[in-house]
């Protein structure tokens, strides 16, 4: 087997009895890139330097260590292109931040740097994180690498097709709506998005302030694990950061799950739903019966509403946080102005893509003179009954299980022209975020025509370990995670 296609523990075992070397891993990973990047696209840039002196860094940090070595030292991982790494151009795939670099990390970043990580570079994304297909991106399509004319699902489709195509070990998406999950269900592969408040979003480029939230794409549930522990905890510099103890996310793994109490909501078992998905969920919760959990049927009333609570909410703190791209302090400028406003508007016009601006303008729409009370304040308190639901469930279940997406990966193009369909695949997603939940998605099953199928599980607040027990358990019962995605080398009109 390559190094490439190896997890994360597995590499570190292999650099602790130094069998490999990090060099070695990252000649792997971009051996393997320079085979399938042409046809997967998951990077906006590649950072080939950059990562081959932390590896270096990494094989003599590993030399002069005689005991024990940070998880993650040496291992190459990929990062979405809307947090900042200093020095190297972070874009939110949007021609208005177009070679922009910003003069620091995010505390993320900070965070792996003293992990020893291996920066392979930035993934593709839909323009700002809107989006669910990375369609959107200003610059390339990525496509999913079980079937390449097929999307990775968004806004994380570069980092979860990177990591399903052995393009890195593992990647940071960021989760604003189901942004890490869904993409990470569509890929075949593990993402995380922790509760609101575990891991710094400083550094990390707003889309919805409220909602956005940094996570982990991994190969298996070890991997998340270990990825989790490395990011989260308080930060000054972050005023939602909260200020809780960082649990060793690895010591539950393995842990017997009789007696677990899952709940399945009914309203998470729809009409539309794909059958082969919804077969795939139906046949994990038998598995996990078998496992010894204890399923509960719930109800949580209020999730009809929350497409539309969601779409105004996010909108909304959309179009306040991107006034800042006006063409003065940094980034794209038209060169064809008259004065000051015409400046302004042409800049945003040309510097920004269409679902970016559809999105601006909703939510300018929703806070205007007239509408706020109508729209913007309505919606709030309707997500607090949201929350109120979850809150209300979990009193009585330990964890909630739903699919992941009511689809597997559709084909690309296939919804570009209808938004409220795209908006769609976010169904059993954006809940969690107006609630501010953790959840997880784990591969579950593949449809007839091998395309992997997503299972979610939700926790109570900071309860991460909770729905990673319960995903170790479900992925060590079954093949799904082991499966890896073998791209297409026939040549198509890309």
């Amino acid at each position: 087997m390559e190094l490439y296609q190896l997890t994360i523990h597995e590499l570190h075992d292999l650099l602790r009895k130094k069998e490999v070397t990090s060099r070695e891993i990252a000649e792997s990973v971009f051996t393997r890139i320079s085979e399938v990047e042409e046809k997967v696209r998951a990077y906006i840039c590649l950072s080939g330097d950059k990562a081959f002196a932390h590896a270096e860094r990494a094989d003599r940090n590993i030399q002069n260590v005689s005991g024990n070595i940070s998880v993650l030292t040496g291992i190459p991982v990929a990062i979405k292109d809307n947090i900042c790494t200093e020095g190297i151009q972070a874009t939110c795939a949007s021609k208005i931040l177009h070679n922009f670099r910003p003069p620091y990390n995010a505390t993320v970043i900070e965070r792996l740097e003293k992990e020893g990580y291996v920066h392979t570079g930035m993934t593709n994304m839909d323009e700002f994180a809107m989006g669910s297909s990375t369609e959107n991106s200003s610059y390339q399509v990525t496509r999913n690498p079980w079937d390449i004319t097929r999307v990775p699902g968004g806004s994380s489709g570069g980092s979860a097709a990177a990591v399903a195509a052995g393009e890195c070990i593992a990647a940071l998406g960021s989760d604003t709506g189901g942004s890490i999950r869904q993409p990470a269900a569509l890929c075949g592969v593990v993402g995380l998005k922790p509760t609101y408040g575990r891991v710094s979003r400083y550094g990390l480029v707003a889309f919805a302030s409220s909602l956005d939230q940094i996570g982990t794409i991994t190969k298996d549930v070890t991997d998340c694990a270990i990825m989790l522990r490395a990011i989260s905890g308080h930060d000054r510099t972050d005023s939602t950061s909260v200020d809780i103890p960082v649990p060793d996310y690895t010591t539950v793994l393995g842990k017997n799950i009789k007696g677990v109490r899952i709940g399945i909501p009914r309203e998470y078992f729809i009409g539309g739903i794909d059958p082969s998905v919804e077969g795939c969920v139906r046949e994990s919760i038998k598995v996990l019966e078998g496992l010894g959990a204890v399923i509960v049927n719930i109800s949580l009333p209020h999730t009809e509403y929350a497409i539309a609570t969601y779409y105004i909410i996010a909108t909304a703190e959309a179009s306040s946080n991107l006034a800042r791209y006006d063409g003065v302090k940094y980034g794209y400028r038209t060169k064809g102005q008259d004065d000051l406003i015409d400046m302004y508007m042409k800049t945003r016009d040309e510097g920004f893509g269409p679902e970016v601006k559809r999105r601006i303008m909703l939510g300018t729409y929703v806070l205007s003179a007239g509408y706020y009370e109508a729209y913007y304040k309505k919606a709030q308190q309707v997500r607090t009954l949201i929350k109120g639901d979850f809150d209300k469930a979990f009193e009585a279940v330990d964890a909630i299980l739903t699919p992941t997406s009511p689809t597997p990966a559709f084909r690309i193009g296939e919804k570009t022209e209808d938004p409220l369909q795209m908006y769609l695949s976010d169904i059993f997603t954006i809940s969690i975020n107006l609630a501010g939940i953790p959840g997880i998605s784990i591969p579950c099953g593949f449809t007839e025509n091998g395309l992997p199928v997503g299972l979610q599980i939700l926790g109570r607040h900071f309860d991460e370990e909770g729905i990673l027990q319960i995903a170790y358990a479900y992925e060590q019962a079954t093949k799904w995670h082991k499966r890896r995605a073998v791209i297409q080398t026939t040549d198509i009109r890309l």
